[in-house]
């Protein structure tokens, strides 16, 4: 049995239907009322449970013999990692405990607060006495997406400098994670998930506009101006204080490495951007919605 937290997000999804492929035996932690994905099949079992509620977790835990540890930004997900973690505990089974974290989480964890909770839930992981896998995925493509509507304007204006990031595709995330998850060997490894190149944020503005069909400029925000521009829109401070975070840690250059983890643990290489950007043509040209 193997259970996926945050388990109707964007990779985790992925990983449920991964798994599932497989033909897996899988639970989907899920909050009440979550919509379920539609290319899930009937056979992956809903749990219902909170992350602040120690019995639903032991419920939503029992019998697993991994998990793979996946939980939404949140001023509390330190936590919500750590109650995971002790739930596995509890089990008395020693499941493999597959946590999701983020490049640089063993290096910036004082910089940036997200990565800052995924070092505490790293430490507890660590000496829990479970065996662990760490996966730390850089910055997603498919971020990009959510921005359409400016892109379509022919604007990408974020606090990023100059300093270029080596992007991943959820796709190839997940995939690593399915890989992990039904395989051996791959206890106390971290792997750092990359896509295959680092660009600028002006690279990647030249190839979203090639295949948008006219030029997109980026533009680079002074992070207060950024800062205020987000709470404008209406973001909860505690995360447009740690988007702004993030970015400086983008534009200063400490998310430019680049690794073969995501070749290493699915076969292939890691998609590159610019196929990527071609996928979703549609949606940068306004053809279609997201």
């Amino acid at each position: 049995m193997i259970v996926v937290t945050g388990a109707t997000g964007t990779v985790g999804a992925q990983v449920v239907g991964g798994l599932r492929a497989r033909g897996e035996k899988v639970r989907a932690l899920v909050r009440t009322g979550s919509v379920v994905p539609d290319a899930w099949d009937a056979d992956v079992e809903l749990v219902a449970a909170d992350f602040t509620d120690p019995a639903s977790l032991d419920l939503a835990l029992a019998g697993a013999d991994a998990v793979y540890l996946l939980v939404a930004v949140h001023p509390e997900m330190a936590a919500h990692e750590g109650n995971v973690i002790d739930a596995a505990v509890r089990t008395g089974r020693r499941p493999h405990v597959v946590l999701h974290a983020a490049a640089g989480v063993a290096e910036h964890g004082e910089d940036v607060r997200f990565l800052a909770a995924h070092t505490a839930g790293f430490g507890q992981l660590g000496a829990s006495g479970l065996p662990w896998t760490v996966l730390a995925p850089n910055g997603f493509f498919q971020n990009f997406l959510g921005m359409a509507a400016a892109l379509r304007a022919g604007r990408l204006s974020l606090p990023g400098g100059t300093g270029a990031v080596s992007y991943v595709d959820t796709r190839d995330v997940a995939e690593a994670a399915v890989a992990v998850l039904t395989g051996g060997g791959h206890e106390n490894a971290v792997y750092t998930l990359t896509g295959p190149a680092a660009l600028t944020h002006a690279q990647i503005a030249e190839a979203l506009g090639e295949v948008a069909g006219h030029p997109v400029t980026y533009q680079a925000l002074d992070p207060e101006a950024a800062l205020a521009g987000m709470l404008a829109a209406g973001w909860e401070p505690w995360r447009a204080e740690g988007m702004v975070e993030l970015y400086g840690l983008y534009a200063a250059g400490g998310a430019a490495a680049v690794t073969s983890d995501v070749e290493k643990l699915t076969g292939h290489p890691a998609r590159p951007f610019a196929a990527f950007a071609a996928e979703h043509a549609a949606v940068l040209r306004g053809e279609t919605e997201r």
